[in-house]
């Protein structure tokens, strides 16, 4: 080796530095902290169950409800309910099967004596007697299903010739080196978020080169949540409309995910009313916080750039983390070949993303109007007030004298 630095033989976990690389990039890989490691590389985790804490009557003949069977799964006996709109107190008589019986607890100075077809019950609570035992209380639990994604590797370069290094324009190898092992985390971040938001799941094989799959792999399934706005432009009605999906299941939708584009249309609407957030834990090119109309809770609105611009994204971040594969965390050692005119570094990592209750925590809005045709049309209807206000109803002005 013609050079030497001071690590020039040892090998440095990269980790910490990627995190605060992830940390700082407006994207949306901020959002996926580090879990567990992987163990192999098609990295299984078990679901976990955030039923929705409501049940929908199909069917009502009398007091007694037909409901889905994951619904009656979610009562018991003494279970209190309410129809939603509505303050009548229902308490669960009987549960046989996908029927549940009510009777009417409290009137609550409702009219309301008995649920209609088609009424959402939203669950109060289950009373519970003096000396329970095992089994009385409801249950939680990871559900048995599982889901999946693989682990992919990734690679980059480390590079300084030696003319550069005869330069000294910053300073001795080691911070060259580390200069250019920044630029590497960074532009392996980005990488990262485009895998994290299209990539495919592909299991790896003698010949065939293992994918982590992203955010619409997993989140435009069958069985997903989604949203059509036929090309309407995007507004809170809409956003809503996803985030009362995703509370339906159980979900707790925090964050909107869109272009910049997108972000500036909604931020027209919210404009006097947005509280623009920088913490330490999560940054973002566009963030900010609007309260969600369902239940009354701030939503961030990330815009990444990435991000097609007719496509937003309303999420429960909560089932999201970056899995390392167990001692392949991205790190870097020497690759300088013998007789190389300067030195040679190489980054090299094997991990993958979780998305636990993807069904269940993402609601994709799509086909909505480009951000651009929806900024012109704003931009013309305040040209137009503008108007109004000078030339049909000219506001009147105090007359100056001397």
């Amino acid at each position: 080796m013609l050079y030497t630095y001071s690590f020039n033989n040892k090998k440095r976990d990269l980790s910490n530095i990627l995190s605060e690389v992830i940390k700082d990039e407006p994207r949306f890989i901020s959002n996926f902290g580090t879990v567990a490691v992987a163990h192999q590389q098609k990295h299984e985790w078990l679901e976990d169950q955030i039923a929705g804490r409501s049940i929908t009557a199909t069917s009502v003949s009398g007091m007694a409800c037909t409901v889905s069977a994951a619904d009656a799964a979610k009562v018991k006996v003494g279970t209190l309910l309410t129809v939603k709109d509505d303050s009548a107190l229902f308490r669960v008589a009987s549960v046989s099967g996908t029927t549940v019986t009510v009777e009417l607890a409290a009137a609550n100075g409702s009219s309301k004596s008995a649920p209609e077809s088609g009424d959402v019950l939203n669950i109060v609570s289950t009373p519970m007697a003096e000396a329970t035992s095992n089994g009385d209380g409801e249950e939680n639990y990871h559900q048995s299903v599982t889901e999946y994604n693989c682990t992919q590797i990734f690679r980059k370069e480390i590079i300084l010739s030696g003319s550069a290094l005869a330069i000294d324009v910053y300073g001795a190898v080691d911070n060259q080196l580390n200069r250019q092992t920044a630029f590497a985390m960074q532009e392996l971040t980005r990488d990262l978020n485009r895998v994290v938001l299209f990539g495919r799941r592909v299991e790896a094989n003698g010949t065939t080169r293992g994918e982590a799959g992203g955010l619409y792999f997993f989140g435009t399934q069958a069985g997903g949540l989604a949203i059509d706005a036929a090309g309407a432009r995007l507004d809170s009605y809409i956003v809503n409309d996803a985030a009362q999906a995703i509370l339906g299941e159980g979900g707790n939708p925090t964050q909107i995910l869109c272009s910049p584009g997108q972000a500036r249309v909604l931020s027209c609407e919210f404009k006097d009313r947005l509280q623009i957030l920088r913490s330490d834990n999560q940054r973002g090119a566009y963030v900010a916080v609007i309260v969600n109309e369902v239940n009354g809770r701030g939503m961030t609105i990330m815009a990444d750039p990435d991000v097609p611009d007719t496509d937003v994204w309303v999420i429960d971040p909560a089932g999201f983390g970056l899995s390392n594969l167990k001692g392949r965390a991205i790190s870097d050692e020497d690759a300088t070949p013998k007789g190389f005119d300067g030195v040679k570094r190489m980054a090299l990592g094997e991990l993958t993303f979780e998305f636990k209750n993807a069904k269940q925590r993402l609601c994709r809005i799509k086909g909505v109007m480009p951000s651009a045709t929806a900024l012109a049309g704003i931009k013309a209807n305040l040209g137009a007030v503008t108007v109004a206000n000078t030339e049909d109803n000219p506001i009147p002005t105090k007359a100056v004298t001397e």
